[in-house]
Order: C-alpha cells, then structure tokens, then sequence
C-alpha cells in the first residue's frame, strides 16, 4: 500500500480534494493498484513556520 505525504502551506479544501484525486490517479493508472490501497496525507505547515530564502514566508506576502 503506498503512503503520499505532501509537506505544504495551508491551502483550501477543494484544491486538496484535486490533489488526492489525482495523486491516487496516477498511482491507479502507473501501477494498476486498487484506488483503496493509496493513502495521501497532507500535513500543512503555517506561513509562519515555514522559511524560505532566508525568511518566513509571512514575511513575504
């Protein structure tokens, strides 16, 4: 059974729904798995934990 973590910034449901939907696709259609068998976690890191370029990303907006 294949585990998918995606390490993000907070996003609204509905692009996260898009996203499991098609992650599971894919791994459906590339290894002929069962859609029941895939499991995606989604862990959402807030802006102001989150540092790019030397910086939180709540700084940058």
């Amino acid at each position: 059974m294949p585990v998918v973590t995606v390490l993000q910034g907070p996003r609204d449901i509905e692009p996260k729904r898009e996203l499991v939907r098609r992650i599971t696709d894919a791994f459906v259609e590339s290894y002929g798995l069962p859609p029941e068998t895939v499991q995606v976690w989604i862990t959402e890191v807030p802006a102001d934990s989150w540092g790019v370029a030397g910086t939180l990303v709540v700084d940058n907006k």
